[in-house]
């Protein structure tokens, strides 16, 4: 199918509902853990409670992207039904998720929170390549990550910005504070309104050709047989960035499970406070207590909006990259290591910072890094398959994203990082060093059509 070229506009219309696919993701990466301390998780304890998050993804994405290739309604297109779905599910979860008491009710809300975001998030990447010809995979992608930086900084800003209105950090012990139970709160919002911006402003191609794709639905073959039969069958191009992203997202995995008890106990020297240290029927130790868990929860406010910083930057990075992609070929393989190593320097240089401040550098090195593996992995990947199975592939793609994450929850994380040491920031270099070998691994990668593509050959 010759497929027109879009316009900024258009492209940044279908591409817009990941802007509160994003607010999902930031308030999800970065204030669970702290909701997690907050209701007295051991930091040890943290990342196995995460692991709900990558093992929805291995199970939804594929088949999301499977029955995605094999929807069609001439009203409402083939990916977004599953936008819509995934958007109204994900904006409950949001608004419930700070109003857990416990830890396992905040884990299950975590579980259906992350399902429900890969519901809608899985069918966008798919719609990229639907909608836009080969000359502008890579400006398609990187308009996405442009937007999906705007949302991580806002986001991730949300807490601090809502305690500046004077909504309280203070709570009793075990309570999420009110101010991230209202940052939550217009996350859901958000969510459902920026979906619904992109399924009422987006049109969708109809099967090429339409009898073969109601034979094709017609086919009894089942739907996990047809995916095994799809990872089986995976090009070596698809297998050489499954490397890069195994250790991309294991660097990444790391930083949203334990960033927070990292940064307030490393950097801003106010750890969590453990209730069974304090004598809570004694008024002054409780006093005690209480300041201890304020110090806590304002600073991880604080953290929350430096990794906004990583957000910020690269979406920098992406309109850079959109007004060179526009008109120029880039070396996608070449962009992609070059921003892996110099995140891996953010996340290290993390252990050596004199002062808060000093965050917002390694956060804005970080976010070079969080640009490229939004844009560049799913361009060589987009150029290398085959179109018809774009929804599927990209499903089983993203369990190069998953597998890490579970190696990391299950104690992949707290067995690299405490063989430099007992202090939790010592995980942030374990994460520098992940995403440097994943910058290395791209050097793997020799498709001609994957590294570069040049858009006045069109």
């Amino acid at each position: 199918m010759n497929k027109r070229k879009l316009s900024f506009w258009e492209i940044w219309n279908m591409s817009f509902g990941f802007l509160g696919i994003q607010f999902g993701f930031a308030l999800q990466g970065g204030f669970m853990s702290r909701i997690f301390q907050t209701l007295g998780a051991e930091i040890d304890d943290i990342p196995i409670m995460w692991i709900a998050a990558p093992l929805t993804g291995l199970l939804v994405q594929p088949i999301i992207g499977y029955l995605s290739d094999r929807t069609w309604s001439p009203r409402w297109g083939r990916r977004r039904p599953y936008f819509l779905i995934g958007a109204v599910l994900s904006s409950i979860a949001l608004f419930f998720v700070p109003y857990s008491s416990a830890l396992w009710m905040a884990a299950g809300f975590l579980w259906i929170l992350d399902a429900s975001i890969n519901i809608s998030m899985e069918p966008f990447r798919a719609l990229v390549a639907d909608k836009l010809p080969d000359s502008q995979r890579s400006y398609g992608f990187v308009i996405q990550t442009l937007i999906i930086g705007i949302g991580t900084f806002v986001a991730s800003n949300l807490p601090w910005m809502v305690s500046q209105l004077g909504v309280s950090d203070a709570a009793p012990s075990g309570v999420v504070p009110m101010s991230v139970k209202v940052a939550f709160a217009i996350g859901a919002f958000v969510f459902l309104v920026s979906i619904f911006y992109t399924v009422f402003t987006t049109t969708e191609y109809p099967p090429e050709d339409m009898e073969e794709f109601e034979k094709e639905k017609q086919k009894k073959n089942s739907f996990i047989s047809d995916i095994i039969g799809n990872i089986g069958s995976m090009p070596l191009t698809m297998k050489k960035l499954g490397l890069v992203q195994f250790f991309s997202w294991f660097a990444f995995f790391t930083m949203w499970g334990l960033t927070n008890p990292a940064l307030t106990e490393h950097v801003f020297k106010t750890p969590a406070p453990i209730e069974s240290n304090y004598d809570m029927d004694v008024v002054e130790s409780a006093e005690k207590f209480q300041v201890a868990n304020t110090a806590f929860q304002k600073s991880s406010n604080e953290v929350g909006s430096y990794m906004g910083i990583y957000g910020l930057s690269s979406m920098a990075f992406a309109l850079i990259l959109a007004f060179y992609t526009s008109k120029r070929r880039i070396n996608r393989k070449l962009v992609h290591l070059f921003s892996l190593i110099l995140g891996g320097i953010g996340f290290i240089s993390m252990y050596f910072v004199p002062s808060p401040i000093w965050l917002i550098l390694s956060f804005t090195l970080v976010g070079f890094a969080w640009g490229s593996i939004l844009s560049m992995p799913y361009a060589m990947l987009s150029s290398s398959v085959d179109p018809k199975k774009m929804g599927v592939i990209m499903g089983i793609f993203n369990m190069f994203i998953v597998v890490p994450q579970v190696i990391a929850a299950v104690g992949g994380i707290n067995f690299t990082y405490k063989l430099l040491g007992e202090e939790t920031i010592n995980a942030m270099i374990v994460a520098g060093i992940s995403l440097i070998i994943a910058g290395f691994c791209n050097l793997l990668i020799t498709n001609k059509d994957a590294i570069t593509y040049n858009p006045k050959e069109i």
